[in-house]
């Protein structure tokens, strides 16, 4: 990205290479940070030895960083700590379809959103891995109320989306700027991904919705560009990611419930950012991450490309043990069928919710299994 061009998404773009050293020796000034780190790696030492933990992780963490240069050797770090997360959080990642990727090419990848932090981590590891460039992850701003937290994602390539923008006037606004810099992105040869609704599908629906699709078309609408047109130059690829277990699950389910029955539901403080801690260290099974076929001839219309980017994500969903029971739970004849291991452990899982949340709990799992029945049947 020109310097120009750099100034003018300041606000929002991730960090640069010669931006990197200044920035982690703040996130290593930030007590919180530490005592943040201190607190997960070490949650019963802290109350005792606090006063010894904390100096001594700060020191070490000084030292590991003093090798980061610039934001692939980041990125390098991550890689070894995404290694340790998918052997102890998950049984295995497959991945299909990335062969159809063009080494060099910048695409708009567009997934389902069923963790926070985890879809595009997942995305990032299979691109590093198959020698592709990594990409840069839309992330919006209600997640970054820490400014340690906001400061390592924009290091991991993280761009900010404004959902905190307010009136009509400052969002038309936030949205041209965002539009702008997806587009610029791609035509300067950095990839995208970003989630294909707002928030996570935690009933298990995986919808894309068409406001996203128009605010991409926002930037080449004001210079003229027909809708198709302008789609066509951001060589959009689907992603569907699919989980054997989704670690918050149990919490959604509540949460769903609490919706359905009181109306709704408030959020703790910082109940995001236990999230994203929860679907990191969380146990997730299999996992498998599929890459869909670029969508070279867009068609006329937002509402258009959505239902064909939903179409393509649903075909490669891969259909788990867990979303096989659920829907054996309900009533919902499958061809497949799950092992008697598959549905033990399924089972363990509803241990603790009320019978209306686990009402919630089955659907969340077996809605992948319902819609693709009914996508066959069209």
């Amino acid at each position: 990205m020109t310097s120009s061009l750099s100034e003018a998404f300041q606000d929002i773009r991730p960090y640069e290479d010669g931006e990197v050293k200044e920035v982690i020796a703040r996130i290593l000034a930030d007590q919180e940070f530490i005592d943040a780190i201190v607190r997960f790696k070490y949650p019963k030492l802290r109350n005792y030895l606090g006063w010894l933990l904390n100096p001594a992780v700060a020191f070490a963490l000084r030292w590991q960083a003093g090798k980061i240069g610039n934001i692939r050797d980041f990125q390098h770090n991550v890689s070894f700590y995404m290694d340790r997360m998918i052997h102890k959080s998950t049984t295995g990642l497959t991945v299909t379809g990335i062969d159809k990727l063009q080494p060099g090419k910048a695409y708009l990848f567009i997934s389902n959103h069923r963790d926070i932090a985890m879809d595009p981590a997942f995305v990032n590891y299979a691109l590093w891995h198959n020698q592709h460039d990594t990409v840069r992850i839309a992330i919006g701003d209600n997640l970054l109320r820490k400014p340690y937290v906001s400061d390592l994602m924009r290091l991991n390539k993280s761009f900010i989306v404004k959902r905190s923008a307010k009136g009509v006037r400052e969002m038309m606004a936030t949205y041209l700027q965002l539009s702008t810099y997806i587009d610029s992105s791609i035509a300067d040869g950095h990839s995208i991904w970003i989630a294909q609704r707002e928030g996570r599908a935690k009933d298990g629906k995986d919808l894309t919705d068409p406001a996203i699709i128009k605010m991409f078309y926002m930037f080449r609408k004001k210079e003229g560009l027909s809708f198709a047109e302008a789609m066509q130059r951001l060589h959009i690829v689907p992603v569907s990611i699919s989980y054997e277990y989704n670690p918050c699950d149990q919490s959604m389910a509540r949460e769903l419930y609490a919706l359905a029955e009181q109306g709704g539901y408030e959020k703790s403080q910082f109940e995001d950012i236990q999230s994203i801690v929860r679907g990191i260290v969380g146990y997730k099974g299999q996992v498998h991450v599929a890459f869909g076929d670029e969508i070279v001839e867009p068609p006329a219309s937002p509402e258009e490309l959505a239902e064909l980017i939903d179409r393509q994500i649903l075909d490669n969903y891969f259909m788990h043990g867990s979303n096989l029971t659920a829907a054996k739970h309900l009533g919902v004849s499958t061809q497949q069928a799950p092992s008697a291991e598959q549905q033990t452990t399924f089972d363990e899982r509803l241990e603790g919710l009320s019978e209306g949340q686990r009402a919630f709990f089955l659907e969340m799992y077996a809605a992948p299994v319902r819609r693709k029945l009914a996508l066959e049947q069209q």
